[in-house]
């Protein structure tokens, strides 16, 4: 069983509460979902839609293509025309009755009254999409009662609650008795052990950074990294966090330092425009070593671009952000349960070895909503590296000591026998400012000293992954959200008998020279990525020598889907 849903609508109409009530309830059925968003940057109007793809097999993306169509207004019959599939159905209300039938000859036409049953119930005009998404329960044959609980809790008042799930019964009693015969496909819960979440990369995020033993968050609102702000604001303080909003993206990464200065850890996240603002201050963090972790949800640029849509063109940008030369982690997961995991990783590097950690993600991965398992934290383990808490017992304290690894033993403010002299400016050991050249030289080599050990350790933490065919002579190649079709797409071509592998990059700096020259070396290799220019190829060419053979790129906002990958790999061996 494999089936993809759009519900569609204006702003306001609830579209996406209603796709996530029941992309829920379909992960509460066993079902492998995926859920994504579309809206455009208005403060007020436009179309939204929210599409759901679910199936009884691992799924890790959407579909671009529909077999229901849930119209919440007439724009959306006719919006999604020429991607409904061959035995597709549009569910809608008799007042766009007109705009749907001329589309009889290409769907299964699901009528169903909404806003007469929301008038019928004394509801809200809003709780018609309750109405819709019960139809599409119906229609799939799906159990309602899985669909009613998710629908009970997603209400905190429980009257509202009841009056929705009544709601959605009559639109899934219409659709069951009068169209579920006609339409082919049928949505059944599976048996399987254990529970599912169902979260975004955003939450993800935010629940590794918890979990890290982060205590302060400082963030300015920039889409798409707002909703991690949103998340530790709602549930930070019952776990110790303090969550502020300041005045600006350079008063957050500077808050930021502070607190990791004095002792815990501290994140912020923003998006390109606002990582453009932090960037001197990234700086002052290289220069004083003090390990902050900043999460970037990359959107459409230049400027303001378009906000509310996907691209991974920050990548250059990020390795190579602010003055001067320092080492850096940047860490890019590409599902939700990367976000969690690797999350607590760039906490426990930024620590160990006193520098940046960036999370890159996107807008695809920070906002669409993925099944997964609940995360495993038995074996998590905090590693805050050469910190020192209570006394310093040593000898006179140099907050900047050369040593071996090039990492210095770390006090904090009040750490007794230490006095803790932080310097953005160019330093000796004891934290003095100097312009002395062999100080220069001998500091700057203390800094990059780490980046042998950075190196070591990264490659203990599958920094990148290979899968499908080892014996590949083609192999894809991508990092971030791009694993997510990526991996549809592999499964789609495994069907026909075709076999790819497919490099999948976590870690962007350290680069993972090792693993490249492993996996890729004498193969044809395919770049994939939401950029213009394939920057991954640059930087593949820059560590390594290797150039890659051919790019599937897309980069007008939209996610790449798997058919676009699967369409270039067929180009390619024909």
């Amino acid at each position: 069983m494999d089936i993809s849903i759009i519900i569609g609508g204006e702003a306001g109409a609830g579209v996406m509460r209603s796709g996530y009530i029941l992309a829920r309830a379909l992960v509460r059925g066993g079902l492998s979902v995926f859920g994504t968003n579309d809206y455009p940057s208005l403060i007020r109007g436009g179309h939204n839609a929210y599409m759901i793809h679910a199936s009884d097999k691992r799924i890790h993306a959407h579909r671009e293509n529909f077999d229901i169509v849930v119209a919440l207004n007439a724009e959306t019959i006719t919006r999604y025309v020429d991607q409904l599939t061959e035995n597709a159905a549009i569910i809608y209300d008799p007042k766009d009755r007109s705009y749907a039938e001329k589309l009889s000859d290409k769907a299964l036409l699901v009528e169903i009254p909404m806003m007469d049953i929301v008038k019928e119930e004394k509801a809200k005009p809003v709780m018609m999409n309750s109405v819709a998404i019960g139809a599409a329960a119906g229609l799939t044959e799906y159990d309602y009662e899985i669909l009613k609980s998710s629908i009970l809790d997603s209400f905190p008042k429980p009257e509202v609650g009841e009056i929705n799930a009544r709601l959605a019964k009559r639109g899934y009693d219409i659709a069951l008795e009068e169209y579920s015969s006609k339409f082919k496909i049928k949505v059944a819960p599976l048996e399987k052990d254990g529970k599912q979440i169902y979260l975004t990369g955003n939450e993800a995020v935010a629940l590794g950074a918890m979990q890290a033993g982060m205590k302060f968050y400082a963030a300015y609102p920039m889409t798409p990294a707002s909703p991690i702000l949103h998340f530790l604001a709602l549930h930070g303080p019952k776990y110790g966090i303090v969550v502020v909003q300041p005045e600006s993206e350079i008063a957050a990464i500077n808050m930021v330092i502070g607190a990791a200065y004095a002792g815990v850890r501290a994140m912020t996240a923003t998006s390109g425009g606002g990582f453009s603002l932090m960037t001197e201050a990234l700086g002052l963090a290289a220069m004083s070593e003090t390990p902050i972790v900043v999460a970037i949800a990359q959107r459409v640029g230049p400027s303001t671009g378009m906000p509310t849509y996907t691209a991974q063109t920050d990548l250059m940008f990020v390795l190579n952000a602010s003055q001067g030369e320092f080492p850096r982690f940047v860490i890019a997961p590409g599902d939700v349960k990367e976000c969690f995991y690797r999350t607590i990783e760039a906490f426990n590097l930024a620590e160990k070895f006193q520098v940046p950690a960036i999370i890159l993600i996107d807008k695809y991965l920070a906002e669409s909503h993925m099944s997964t398992e609940i995360f495993d934290t038995s074996n998590i383990k905090i590693d805050r590296g050469e910190l020192i808490t209570g006394e310093y017992k040593g000898k006179e304290y140099r907050r900047y000591e050369v040593t071996e690894t090039g990492v210095s033993p770390r006090a904090i403010p009040s750490t007794r026998n230490a006095i803790v002299k932080a310097n953005s400016s160019e330093h000796t050991e004891y934290g003095y400012a100097s312009s002395n050249a062999l100080n220069a030289v001998k500091m700057q080599e203390k800094r990059f000293r780490k980046l042998k050990y950075m190196i070591m350790e990264m490659d203990k933490l599958n920094p990148a992954i290979y899968y499908g065919d080892p014996q590949a002579e083609l192999v894809l190649i991508g990092w971030g959200s791009i694993k997510c079709p990526v991996l549809d797409a592999l499964e789609i071509l495994k069907s026909m008998d075709i076999s790819v592998g497919f490099l999948h990059f976590i870690y962007l700096s350290p680069f993972p020279v090792k693993y490249a020259l492993k996996y890729l070396k004498d193969r044809k290799i395919m770049l994939v990525e939401n950029t213009y220019t394939g920057q991954l190829a640059n930087l593949l060419k820059m560590h390594t020598g290797l150039t890659v053979d051919y790019k599937v790129l897309r980069y007008d906002g939209r996610p790449i889907n798997p058919s676009q990958i699967v369409e270039k790999v067929f180009e390619v061996i024909r």
